[in-house]
């Protein structure tokens, strides 16, 4: 990499453009780079930094990049060509920053802009010149950073060497150190090494802790479903807090205990198997007596039940003789009960028959006038008048409903007359609104010009009253400058006169001072010493100060400062007058020759004419809407005033065809209701009398047909009576029994007698007379010893089972642990590697005797090539006497080691700390270790050759045959033609180095320009 120009604009501390050419500075391979304290020489190397990376130093990070000396109106920016890789490259970078608007006052954010640009032989019309790459901020970074092969971290302290920096690194602890070297040399990877190992050990140790916690649980179900006698677990599992940690195999005692339980468990099973067997056998037997003594207790209960029973029915056999005889006579009665039955019905149905017509006579009798006359007549004459009334009811449905359509035919009428009614006073409302619809329409005419000239006058007004408002703030402007620059003017004249006195003053003293310099000189002179004038030491008449007259350098100084002092407060009051008429003249010029008290009554008229002719032009709008409106109200109009005239003369045609139609139906509607009130009176009450006289006539042929069945009836008994054999239909009466009677006999003689049937049988069977026989049985005793066979047989039931389970539990606990076992093994196996391999990176295993970390160990590499790099200068520059090595001894305490540096004294032959070298010495060692580390960052980000270098400060505390050893090992730099540019402000480099730049400061801003020894 190699820098060719550099120009800077309102950067820093320079107000203007400044440019640096590299090519002229480096032709002799080292140029100083000097000026005063503060002047804005590290701010050279902040914007070649800032070129590249779009940032400044990390130090320098905070600092303004605009200069606040530069002219608003011009943008801050850095321009660099530099080579890299073979590829001239121009990168304009400008910083977000706040500019004057192009438009207005104030000001507004320049958004940050970066250009990179590429030197080509053909830009694609034949002529070489610069070719634009990217004007993106990401892309042309990432290009940038691709060839430079250095993050910035890495190029501040590689290309821009800081001594403090160093100088602190070489006296700094490891973990300083180390800060230092993991930021150049990304070692980043490295610590997620160790954490990654660390957190795979967790994991596995996590994995590991579960298996034991599962053992431990199976090893507790276990101990529980062994019971209580079963081998306990001490001694076979191992405890949560048992010695060995995770690594240790937990599973081979577990399983031989799980074995022996297992042995056990089956040893109780086959105890429970024969004492289950015994228990069976013994229940069985005592079931089988319980049932033979069960069966003869029931025969003999059968027996005695059977006895009991025939002595019962024996009592019962005279009232069943009786019912016999009662049922017999029954019998024979029964085929004189249905003529009977048939008698009696029809004796009821004449009975209800006479009720019924004597009931319909009266209420015929009750409806008066016709009914009343056909009360007393016959079923036949009552037929006839049915017959001859409903013809009549037919008769007026005609006249019913021509007496409703004379109803509907008045109603609808009076709907019409109403309707017509209202269209001709809709009609007659139409006209009247036509009548006033002219007069309307010219008055919202006449509004509608009105509004429009306002809406005119309202934009004419616009542009005055902006026009004399601008004006009105000119004016006021104009005038308070005015009057600030007249209480100005008599303070900035007092400044001028103090400041040309304090320059006359300081004047007077200087021209006092040489006078009396010999007088001066002759006061230092000493007895025997020479002189600084004439070298003699002799001095045979030295000067002598007149009284009064002594003037001191002090005295000098005091008063230059005191001249500056004033001088500049003159300027600066100067200046401030100067802007004020400037802005006066400004403000004159927009104000016009009118006072501000006249434009403000001019703008005051102005608004209020605005304001009329703005509250005018706001009704355009609304007569618009008004127009609009009206001109559709009286197309409504119109077409109401055609519809109400034609309705009206089609509603007259229908009234007067309806009332004709009425007249006719009127007329046969009065004869057809005769003195009723209506037609449908007159139809109801005859409906009324026809049923009154239909229903007498019904009841009359049912009462004469009642009393013909009566005498049938009657008839029919009395041969039914003699055919039985009864003397009469009484005496057949008499003896006869109700069905349900009958019935309930016949049920209680069958009981009777398959009862009596039953009781013989079960007596004679032979098992009821032989158990009748034997002793009564002791059902007790059978059944409690039957209880105590099932008790025993559960409880051997229960035993063998609780064993089988036992042996089925402790056998799936055995597959368990075998299975678990089998899975622990590549867990255990995984973490003792892991565990082992995340201890050595942590440095916390006794194998890592020097308890150094994965990371350290590469940076410890690194710091140990970096020595040696160091070391190749350190002895030019000490004359061969120290030499720096690295050095990997443990730390004190819980300090971890690595990252130490010794230095080595030729001399002595010892090997001693990096703090004990003197000022002259750690600035050896300091910028060694600056160029060591530089070559090793720079192979390191893949050998980019590294043609310009910048070293900032540290030469003063030489002196100067160490001044000469670094130059010589400076000079050694050039080879390869690389430029190593000195940022130093000591005077010995001045004469030392012929290229030099040198910045200035001043009032205004810093400057750049080219010097020579000549200028030092």
């Amino acid at each position: 990499m190699r820098l060719h120009r550099l120009t800077v604009t309102a950067f820093g501390p320079f107000a203007g453009s400044e440019t640096v050419d590299f090519d002229a500075l480096a032709a002799g391979g080292l140029f100083l780079l000097r000026g005063a304290t503060g002047a804005g020489k590290s701010s050279v190397l902040d914007a070649v930094c800032f070129a590249l990376y779009g940032e400044t130093p990390g130090a320098r990070r905070a600092n303004r990049l605009r200069s606040d000396h530069a002219d608003p109106k011009l943008l801050t920016s850095v321009e660099l060509e530099l080579t890299l890789g073979g590829r001239r490259l121009r990168i304009t970078r400008l910083p977000e920053q706040r500019r004057p608007k192009k438009v207005g006052t104030g000001t507004t954010v320049e958004r940050a802009q970066t250009l990179l640009r590429e030197w080509v032989p053909d830009t694609g019309d034949g002529t070489p010149g610069w070719r634009g790459l990217s004007k993106s901020h990401q892309e042309a970074g990432e290009e940038i950073h691709r060839l430079v092969g250095m993050n910035r971290e890495q190029f501040c302290q590689v290309v821009l060497l800081p001594q403090g920096d160093f100088a602190r690194f070489l006296r700094a602890d490891s973990e300083e150190r180390g800060k230092l070297l993991r930021r150049l040399f990304d070692t980043e990877r490295f610590q997620h090494v160790e954490a990654w190992l660390a957190e795979q050990r967790r994991g596995q140790e996590a994995a590991v802790q579960a298996g034991r916690r599962r053992l431990r649980d199976l090893a507790s179900k276990a101990e529980q479903a062994a019971g209580p006698g079963a081998e306990p677990a001490e001694g076979w599992v191992p405890a949560e807090d048992e010695a060995g940690g995770p690594t240790a195999a937990p599973t081979a005692g577990v399983l031989g205990w799980a074995a022996v339980l297992r042995s056990g468990a089956a040893e109780q099973l086959a105890v429970a198997e024969a004492a289950l067997t015994g228990a069976e056998s013994a229940q069985r037997a005592a079931q089988e007596h319980r049932a033979t003594a069960e069966e003869l207790a029931g025969r003999q209960h059968r027996h005695r039940e059977a006895v009991e029973r025939a002595e019962r029915l024996a009592g019962f056999e005279s009232a069943a003789a009786a019912d016999r005889q009662r049922l017999a006579a029954a019998q024979e009665a029964v085929g004189v009960e249905s003529a009977l039955r048939l008698r009696e019905s029809a004796a009821e149905s004449l009975r209800r028959a006479q009720q019924t017509e004597r009931r319909h006579r009266e209420e015929l009798a009750g409806s008066g006038g016709e009914g009343r006359d056909l009360a007393g007549a016959d079923a036949a004459a009552l037929a006839g008048a049915e017959l001859r009334l409903r013809a009549e009811v037919v008769r007026l449905e005609t006249a019913r409903e021509e007496e409703r359509r004379c109803a509907e035919l008045a109603h609808e009428q009076r709907t019409l007359t109403d309707d017509r009614r209202t269209a001709e006073e809709l009609a007659e409302e139409a006209e009247d609104w036509l009548a006033e619809f002219e007069g309307e329409s010219g008055r919202l005419e006449q509004q509608h010009t009105e509004a429009r000239d306002a809406t005119a006058r309202v934009e004419q007004l616009d542009g005055q009253l902006a026009e004399l408002a601008t004006r009105l703030r000119a004016a006021r402007q104009r005038d308070g400058l005015r009057a600030e620059i007249a209480a100005t003017e008599p303070r900035v004249v007092a400044l001028r006169t103090a400041a040309l006195d304090a320059r006359e003053h300081s004047l007077d003293l200087r021209d006092r001072r040489l006078s009396g310099m010999a007088a001066e000189l002759a006061e230092q002179l000493r007895s025997g010493e020479a002189c600084r004038v004439c070298g003699s030491p002799d001095h045979p008449a030295p000067a002598e100060a007149a009284p009064g007259s002594r003037v001191g350098a002090e005295d000098e100084e005091r008063a230059r400062r005191t001249q500056a002092t004033a001088e500049q407060v003159w300027t600066e009051a100067d200046q401030a007058l100067t802007a004020l008429r400037m802005r006066e003249a400004t403000a004159a010029g927009a104000a016009g020759p009118d006072g501000a008290e006249a434009l403000a009554q001019g703008l005051a008229e102005l608004e209020r004419a605005h304001r009329e002719a703005r509250h005018a032009a706001e009704a355009l709008g609304r007569v618009e809407q008004e127009i609009a409106r009206l001109s559709q109200d009286r197309a409504r109009r119109v077409d109401e005033l055609h519809g109400a005239k034609e309705r009206t003369a089609v509603l007259s045609d229908r009234l007067l065809a309806l009332g004709t139609e009425q007249q006719t139906l009127a007329a046969r509607v009065t004869a057809a209701r005769g003195e009723a009130a209506s037609v449908a009176e007159r139809a109801a009450a005859l409906t009324r009398l026809t049923e009154a006289v239909a229903a007498a006539a019904v009841a009359a042929r049912a009462h004469a047909e009642a009393a013909a069945r009566l005498g049938e009836a009657e008839v029919e008994l009395g041969k039914a009576a003699a055919a039985a054999g009864f003397p009469d239909a009484g005496a057949a009466l008499a003896v006869l029994l109700p069905r349900e009677e009958r019935e309930r006999l016949e049920a209680r003689l069958e009981r009777h007698r398959t009862g009596t049937a039953a009781v013989r049988r079960e007596l004679a069977l032979p098992e009821l007379v032989e158990a009748a026989g034997r002793p009564p049985v002791d059902l007790s005793a059978a059944m409690a010893a039957l209880g105590a066979a099932t008790d025993r047989l559960g409880r051997a039931h229960a035993n063998h089972a609780a064993a089988r389970e036992r042996c089925e539990a402790l056998a799936a606990i055995g597959r368990q642990l075998a299975g678990l076992a089998a899975e622990l093994a590549p867990t255990l196996d995984r973490y003792g590697r892991l565990n082992r391999l995340a201890a050595l990176a942590a440095g916390t295993s006794a194998e890592n005797r020097l308890r150094m970390r994965l990371e350290s160990y590469v940076l410890a590499a690194r710091l140990e090539q970096v020595a040696a790099a160091a070391s190749d200068r350190l002895v030019r520059m000490s004359g061969g006497r120290y030499t720096l090595v690295h050095s990997d001894d443990r730390g004190t305490g819980t300090k971890r080691s690595g990252l130490a540096l010794r230095v080595v004294d030729a001399w002595t032959g010892t090997e001693r700390d990096t703090a004990t070298l003197s000022g002259g010495e750690s600035f050896f060692a300091s910028l060694s270790l600056a160029l060591g580390l530089a070559d090793v960052v720079t192979d390191e980000a893949g050998g980019m050759p590294l043609d310009t270098l910048f070293i900032d400060e540290g030469f003063g505390t030489l002196d100067e045959q160490s001044l000469e050893e670094v130059m010589d090992v400076l000079d050694g730099l050039r080879e390869r033609d690389r430029a190593v540019g000195i940022v130093s402000h000591v005077v010995d480099l001045r004469s030392r180095i012929p290229a030099q730049l040198l910045v200035r400061k001043g009032r205004h801003g810093s400057t750049l320009a080219p010097a020579g020894r000549e200028d030092a």
